[in-house]
């Protein structure tokens, strides 16, 4: 039977069927395997107090819960709060390739990340949040000038103008990337792994900080479903519908900026997510934002679980860049995307 005719509740029991056995699949495959069985005894004694099976060792349990349930939520996380961004972004320029890899979003939040990073800088009051901070500022500060100069170029704001802006504006902040490697060598590997992205060593203190933006974001973003329904027929048709278009959009890119910087700053720049996602999402759910946005969240979150799995047992125990295993697939996404819309 076709998915794309079954009943949203049934395709929403398979999508959190989905993200349930893709957080299974990387809390349980590793260098120390653990079946689902296992995991719920070890998070039953940690929860419930109740005795591990004898075939389970405090080892093992030590390894999901300080390593790979964290790595795993992160994540989650971070794969759902791109794809959040990803929708937004493509419905408020109207432009299926618009995301925020694509505009310079992440590129600029790692800048951000890279610079808190070399510099030591903390914030004296909650030092925690000075990578968020770092990640927000500047990913808005480079979607907002990619616009600028895009409007200045081109004042219809074309598809390709908007499109091609963003890579060149993304180009030019990898490069400063790269410069600051070069001239602050004893970051140099940290920088480069940065740039490709990587959940190794993510805490529960991260996955904490990442839920608070997410969840909160999300909702926020939600409750402007029916006026970006409206802004993808176009400014003027949302306008005589009662939206104030100018202000919708600031509302919405600043939000979507701050889930982007937000996830960048603690796993580095993980493209074509945010791309991926949101075209999944509409395919299968269809265009109302209502589902589409959280359809997005929850098919992003899996997809980063499973691809940041393959990034660590494809070549194991060497661990590739989760960056790289998402470019491989969401290259060709993005030229098919391309052409057909052309």
């Amino acid at each position: 039977m076709n998915m794309l005719r079954w009943s949203k509740k049934r395709k929403l029991a398979v999508l959190l069927l989905l993200c349930l056995l893709s957080l299974m699949a990387g809390a349980g495959v590793g260098s120390v395997r653990m079946s689902p069985g296992d995991i719920l005894a070890i998070l039953g004694n940690r929860f419930f107090s109740r005795p591990l099976p004898e075939g389970i060792s405090q080892n093992q349990a030590a390894i999901l819960l300080s390593l790979r349930l964290p790595r795993c939520l992160c994540a989650f996380l971070v794969g759902g709060a791109l794809a959040a961004s990803g929708t937004v972004m493509q419905s408020v320029l109207r432009n299926p390739l618009a995301s925020s890899y694509t505009l310079g979003v992440s590129s600029g939040a790692s800048l951000g990340a890279a610079l808190v990073i070399v510099s030591g800088f903390v914030f004296p009051v909650a030092g925690f949040l000075t990578l968020p901070a770092a990640g927000f500022l500047f990913g808005l500060g480079t979607v907002l000038a990619v616009i600028a100069f895009a409007a200045r170029m081109d004042r219809g704001l074309k598809n390709q103008t908007i499109i091609l802006t963003g890579m060149v504006f993304s180009l030019f902040v990898n490069a400063l990337l790269t410069l600051l490697s070069v001239l602050k060598q004893n970051y140099m590997q940290q920088l480069l792994l940065w740039q490709m992205g990587s959940f190794s060593g993510r805490s529960w203190q991260q996955a904490a900080i990442l839920a608070a933006v997410l969840i909160p974001g999300t909702l926020y973003l939600w409750l402007f479903s029916s006026q970006m329904d409206m802004m993808t027929f176009g400014e003027e048709a949302a306008q005589t519908m009662g939206v104030d278009t100018k202000r919708v959009k600031l509302k919405l890119i600043v939000a979507a900026s701050l889930l982007t910087g937000t996830a960048v700053c603690f796993t580095g720049t993980i493209g074509f997510i945010d791309l991926i996602a949101p075209h999944v999402a509409r395919k299968i759910f269809g265009p109302a934002h209502r589902y589409a946005l959280p359809v997005s969240v929850l098919f992003g979150g899996a997809f980063m679980v499973l691809a940041d799995l393959a990034a660590r047992t494809l070549l194991a125990p060497t661990e590739l860049p989760v960056g790289a295993v998402t470019a491989l697939i969401g290259a060709p996404f993005f030229a098919w995307i391309y052409f057909k819309e052309k």
